[in-house]
């Protein structure tokens, strides 16, 4: 990309100074004529001067325009600017072409100094694409840049946290974010998958893969998510769930050095409320056994502490130049055993040599991390437990608890058990370019991201529940490695000549994937010393003539040719055209290779003659993409003929294994396919002060990959992984950025992302897989037999709720719902045939507003975030959230507050599934809330000092019961039920943080 910023820079500088001559004779005439006019209508005139710097130095060609007139002048090469005011002047406006306009109050000043802010919405913002960039006017595909001022600062596991509610159309979640070692559920535009992998493609630095987790939210110099199926096709079969472009920061000219820490504190917020000791007795919910015990409280860290520590140090000259980042975190959850202890560690280097022809770079990024698994249990047991049982006896020992609705003392659980996990990343990669000519350079680039996870668990044989069960101590180890290399090579051609650009790009990829892993477990070990490391000393495998050894070891490889063309008119027209050709070792021996292509256009309105005189409107461009994505993340070898072990067989006193064929073979096993379109609008208005963008797509995933049934014979097994199934998702995405005031001392920036997504699955069936029209999907377990909740059916939108309808409550306290006939009966006297659609949990729209403001020193951001336009079956309250729920287990409060759910007294329909708990789960959240001081500080070793404060997760406003709406997933093919009653409570996060700059 050298050469093409060359040129626009060397472009650029032709276009000022050819202006430079008739904004000096138009400034000067405008001079000359005011002051005449000046000099024989007022002479109380002013005069004011001023220099207009940015944060690198001055900024010449500036407009410096009294405010409501045309009087004006532009600065000099200096920055420096004299304007001769009307009498009563008060206001001058500042604007220059990549800065955010600025309102100067000049009452009763002869000189003002003015700072201009970069604008980072500009049409010069540098937008990473694959394999490339492009300034913000060549982009004609849908994509939209983050940079790292606009990250939340949020203390948690992962960075893409950060950029929640950001981005219209990603989603990103985390039902359990206040544990240290939980990960979001990241989705974009919608579900488009059975059984292949829902989330992005994570590219890092250039290398597709990359690991997300093994990246600090301070090393991030910007986020690019592509969302069009033009800007992902050139990623081929991983592209069908967009693209998300991560680089991070590297080194420069100036020698920094930066520190970064915080603490955090996490307080559980949105609670399920349960019956105290005198409500469980007064409602006769169980036996008095004398004691006093809140549960919830007793198996909770209130408040939760977690810190974190950065230091960054950069530096350089003009050949070669580093990045180095450490860092370290300890992180509690509000569980009384999860925790992570991590460090992690980044550098980036860069070198060019004397003449610019070898350009070579490097980057490693080890982090190791010790963790202790949560007890996700722990709140399920303390929801139920009776709470006049002590957690102790009256001798000291934990109390042993075996009846209720979950047996089992969560306190002795948590800090008895064991649940540990050794994490082990690297990631390194590198390139050497080659700058042939000055607009042709070739890159060969290498990638390696490898991660360990070692599994240790251990229950010791002191525990109640192992006392008064089998006696047995036990112990398992197993060990996961995933590791990836990667090696491409590219060739970049750019042609600049009269009005025409072009730039061409070739390319190939080699991938290899290989996964590997042991287990082995024990029990009866002699001592509870050495838990989980000395599995050997156990004797329950030698007593049952068992090893319990298991390992493996896969791997596919992924090889891609591919190339695009950018070509545009006048900086008018643009027009892009990508193709790869890409083939997988997962696939059947039919189907290992596909083509990719893709194309988009795009046209710059503001550029004809016929707009150019708008004065409001600074930039309006139309953009179109069609291209086709795949997606082949799922197991290895699922085209093969397989085979595995089927027990063991005696044979004269000897275990002999048994192998039989594992699967049925499909040579015809493909990627699934995705037909993407997109139509967009970016626009500019008033001084560059509103932007944004508008985007309406249409994706059609096709050959959707899952098991179906198949006859058996003739085919070994039941069952076939298969290509079969339609889906489309449709929807509208609005992103908007405002600088609603932008004064010296004081400015408010306004950001509103908006999302509306319409799903529909198209079909099960193809030519030569015959399927039924839907399958009942979400099934919940005992007690009862609830069955599914939910129907996935051609022409409906996933997550549509399949159950009975309610008509009320008898006087007998049982469900009355209607049949097929319509006619009102009681829930239990029904069967599957009279249940109907009666809602859907995947929402409609979603929202993220952020608003930032700036006084002096002092900066505010508040961020608000929102879902509507679906529904949430209350998990909760269907199991414990009524009288009806057995005796002998604590109850939420619902059950008896007066409420819809205390009606249900009757223990005949507590296991009808129906719409009575389906709630609306809209909601609106003040998500993000931080206030900061920065003090520039003058001293030989110190630069400056910013001091600040966030809340997450401040407040919720939804009409949902079931505690926050966030716990319930909305990602993923079933949303907007939990089928389980794992429980791990909300919280409301505070952070402080100090940042210094040396």
């Amino acid at each position: 990309m050298k050469n093409h910023f060359y040129k626009q820079k060397q472009n650029a500088e032709k276009t000022r100074l050819m202006q430079w001559p008739v904004k000096a004779a138009m400034a000067l005439f405008c001079s000359v004529f005011l002051l005449a006019s000046v000099m024989a209508q007022t002479p109380a005139a002013t005069s004011v001067s001023g220099k207009i710097s940015d944060s690198q130095g001055a900024v010449p060609g500036a407009s410096v325009v009294e405010k409501g007139t045309s009087n004006g002048t532009t600065t000099d090469t200096e920055g420096k600017f004299t304007l001769q005011l009307s009498a009563g002047a008060k206001t001058l406006t500042v604007s220059s072409v990549g800065y955010i306009a600025q309102d100067v109050d000049v009452t009763g000043k002869s000189d003002v100094q003015v700072i201009l802010m970069e604008d980072q919405k500009t049409l010069n913002e540098v937008v990473v694409i694959g394999y490339g960039s492009l300034n913000k006017r060549e982009v004609s595909s849908a994509i939209t840049h983050l940079s790292s001022k606009d990250l939340l600062r949020v203390g948690s596991n992962n960075p893409l946290m950060a950029i929640q509610g950001k981005v219209a159309g990603l989603s990103v979640t985390n039902t359990s974010s206040a544990d240290p070692n939980s990960s979001p559920s990241i989705q974009l535009r919608g579900a488009s998958s059975r059984s292949a992998g829902l989330g992005p493609l994570f590219v890092v630095n250039g290398i597709p893969g990359g690991n997300i987790d093994n990246i600090n939210q301070n090393e991030i110099e910007s986020i690019d998510v592509l969302k069009g199926g033009a800007a992902s096709a050139i990623y081929g079969t991983r592209g069908s769930n967009g693209v998300i472009v991560i680089t991070t920061k590297k080194g420069s000219t100036q020698s920094r050095l930066f520190y970064d820490g915080y603490t955090t504190f996490d307080y559980p917020t949105n609670q399920l409320s349960v019956l105290s000791k005198d409500q469980f007795l007064a409602n006769k919910r169980g036996v008095d056994f004398g004691g006093n015990t809140d549960w919830m409280k007793e198996v909770s860290r209130t408040p939760a502490f977690s810190h974190k520590h950065t230091l960054q140090f950069s530096g350089g000259n003009g050949k070669t130049n580093y990045f180095s980042s450490i860092d370290y975190r300890d992180a509690n959850g509000i569980d009384l055993r999860s925790a992570k202890r991590e460090y992690g560690g980044r550098v980036n280097i860069n070198h060019a040599t004397e003449n610019k022809i070898f350009e070579l770079t490097f980057s490693a990024a080890p982090r190791y991390a010790k963790t202790s698994g949560a007890d996700y249990s722990g709140f399920n047991y303390a929801l139920t437990l009776n709470p006049t049982v002590p957690v102790r006896d009256t001798s000291g020992r934990y109390n042993y608890i075996n009846s209720g609705f979950f047996a089992n003392n969560p306190v002795e659980r948590a800090k008895s058990v064991l649940q540990d996990q050794e994490i082990k990343y690297l990631d390194m990669n590198g390139s050497a370019k080659v700058n042939i000519l000055d607009n042709l350079n070739t890159i060969v680039t290498f990638g390696e991201v490898s991660s360990s996870f070692r599994n240790m668990n251990f229950t010791p044989s002191d525990i109640t529940t192992v006392i008064n069960g089998n006696g047995r101590n036990t112990a398992s180890q197993s060990l996961d490695e995933n590791d990836q290399k990667s090696l491409e090579w590219l060739g970049n051609y750019f042609l600049d000549f009269n009005k025409h650009s072009v730039k061409l790009l070739a390319g190939y990829s080699y991938q290899l994937f290989t996964s590997s892993g042991f287990s082995a477990s024990n029990e009866n070990f002699p001592s509870n010393v050495l838990t989980y490391n000395n599995l050997g000393t156990g004797l329950w495998n030698l007593e049952k003539g068992i090893n319990n050894v298991g390992s493996y070891k896969n791997s596919s490889k992924l090889i891609a040719f591919f190339g695009r063309v950018n070509y545009d008119f006048d900086q008018k027209y643009y027009f892009s055209a990508s193709l790869r050709r890409e083939g997988s070792s997962k696939f059947g021996y039919d189907n290992k290779w596909g083509y990719f292509p893709a194309t988009s256009v795009a046209w710059r309105l503001t550029q004809e003659n016929f707009l150019k005189d708008v004065s409001w409107l600074n930039e309006l461009k139309l953009r179109a993409d069609y291209g086709e994505t795949g997606n082949q993340d799922f197991g290895n070898y699922l085209s093969l003929d397989t085979y595995g072990g089927y027990g063991y067989y005696q044979y004269n006193g000897t275990s002999y294994q048994v192998w039989g064929p594992s699967q049925n073979t499909n040579y015809n096993l493909r990627w699934e396919r995705a037909i993407n379109f997109n139509a967009g609008l970016d626009f500019e208005i008033l001084s560059n002060k509103i932007s944004g963008s508008l985007n309406y797509y249409v994706r059609t995933n096709k050959d959707l990959l899952g098991s179906y049934n198949v006859p058996n014979p003739p085919n070994i097994q039941g069952s076939t992984f298969a290509n079969v199934g339609t889906m489309r998702n449709t929807g509208l995405e609005l992103q908007i950025s405002a600088a609603v005031i932008n004064k010296a001392d004081f400015s408010y920036n306004l950001g509103l992302t908006g999302a509306y997504n319409d799903n529909k699955f198209v079909s099960f069936s193809n030519e030569l897989f015959k399927g039924q029209t839907y399958i009942d999907v979400v099934g919940f377990p005992a007690p009862g037999s609830p069955g599914n909740i939910q129907r996935l059916q051609e022409n409906k939108r996933i997550g549509s709720f399949y159950a009975l309808k309610s008509a009320g409550v008898n006087d007998n306290g049982a469900l009355l719902v209607y049949n097929k006939n319509g006619d009102i009966v009681p829930a239990n006297q029904t069967n599957n045939d009279d249940k109907q659609f009666v809602g859907n949990g995947l929402p409609k729209f979603t929202m993220g507003l952020s608003n930032s403001f700036r006084y002096k020193n002092w900066d505010l951001s508040v961020f608000l975030r929102g879902a509507f336009g679906y529904k949430l079956f209350n998990t909760y309250a269907f199991y414990l959230g009524t009288p009806a729920t057995q005796e002998n287990a604590n109850v939420l409060t619902s059950a008896f507050d007066g409420g819809k759910y205390s009606k249900l007294t009757s223990p005949t329909t507590y296991s009808s599934l129906s719409d009575y708990f389906l709630e609306p789960g809209g909601f609106v959240k003040i998500d993000n809330v931080t206030l900061s001081y920065t003090q520039p500080i003058k001293a030989k070793f110190i630069q400056s000092a910013r001091v600040y404060a966030t809340t997450r997760n401040l407040a919720t406003f939804t009409k949902y019961t079931g505690g926050d709406p966030d716990l319930v997933q909305v990602n993923g093919l079933y949303p907007g039920v939990n089928n389980s009653l794992n429980y791990y409570p909300s919280t409301t996060q505070l952070l402080l943080g100090l940042q210094l700059t040396f």
